[in-house]
């Protein structure tokens, strides 16, 4: 009999164990579901202004969904109330319909300057040539290699992008990205988007003061307490460029987004918030 009992216990015991590790698993996945905030200041303009200028960095949306009419990312920008918006790359899916990442860019649009680059998603779609003629109709700055200055506030910033390179000849991207410098002035701030933030030790051979990237999407699962993740594609298991701002050789800052894709990802996202991320520059 209390053999009988003890089997009953341990086995009571082991469900309980089983269905706490199962509550873990789902909690731990439903609260990396609520979008965050990343707030970064960094010192890069010499112009001897007091002035702050104020950049969201949004990528890797893959036309998830963010409440009707996608008010909760909307509304998370407004609050932060950027002077402009850069949109590195993956906006759009190759999988998820458009309909949420054309509202996004069409609201953002009707609100801030926005710059916009392609990621990897938007050429696996087929439709990259389509996604930028909407973009440009409802006035989002597409930059293929280009340099566009906006003064704000009386300073000067040089916006550069490049295409994602997943369908180009390295030879054309890198003319894109030396085209896209060509055009910047010593004495603005030089800000880069483009999607990868594995291509250190390109950016490195160039003089910009801020590159803005997303697509690892932070490793997918963080390690928590520590900023890496688990896998990136393109940096591979435990990857070095996953979240938030690094300092290169040249003296550059690179900023690398979590991104926001939530639904749209194979894999869950663990201990990772997807994010906006708030740059303010000085």
């Amino acid at each position: 009999m209390n053999t009988k009992n003890e089997k009953k216990g341990k086995l009571k015991k082991r469900i309980i164990a089983e269905l706490a590790v199962l509550f873990s698993f789902i909690a731990c996945w439903m609260i990396s579901w609520i979008p965050v905030k990343e707030s970064i200041t960094l010192d890069l303009s010499n112009d001897g202004m007091d002035e702050t200028t104020r950049v969201v960095l949004i990528t890797d949306l893959h036309s998830c969904y963010y409440g009707p009419n996608q008010n909760t990312l909307i509304r998370m920008t407004e609050k932060a109330n950027p002077d402009i918006v850069i949109l590195s790359g993956d906006i759009f899916d190759d999988k998820v319909k458009s309909n949420n990442a054309e509202i996004t860019v069409k609201r953002l649009a009707e609100m801030y300057p926005c710059f916009y680059v392609t990621g990897n998603h938007e050429f696996w779609s087929k439709c990259v040539d389509e996604i930028k003629d909407y973009l440009r109709s409802v006035n989002v700055h597409v930059l293929e290699g280009e340099c566009e200055t906006i003064e704000i506030r009386g300073r000067k910033i040089d916006v550069c992008g490049v295409d994602d390179p997943t369908q180009m000849k390295r030879s054309d991207w890198l003319a894109q990205l030396d085209r896209a410098y060509s055009g910047c002035d010593e004495s603005h701030v030089k800000i880069l988007a483009s999607h990868r933030p594995e291509r250190v030790d390109i950016y490195e051979q160039y003089g910009f003061d801020l590159i803005l990237c997303g697509h690892a999407h932070a490793g997918q699962i963080r390690i928590p307490f520590l900023n890496r993740g688990i896998y990136a594609p393109n940096q591979g298991l435990f990857p070095e460029y996953v979240s938030g701002a690094y300092q290169l050789k040249n003296g550059s800052t690179m900023v690398v987004s979590r991104g926001l894709a939530r639904e749209s990802t194979p894999a869950p996202r663990f201990f990772n918030h997807p994010e906006i991320v708030v740059i303010d520059i000085r």
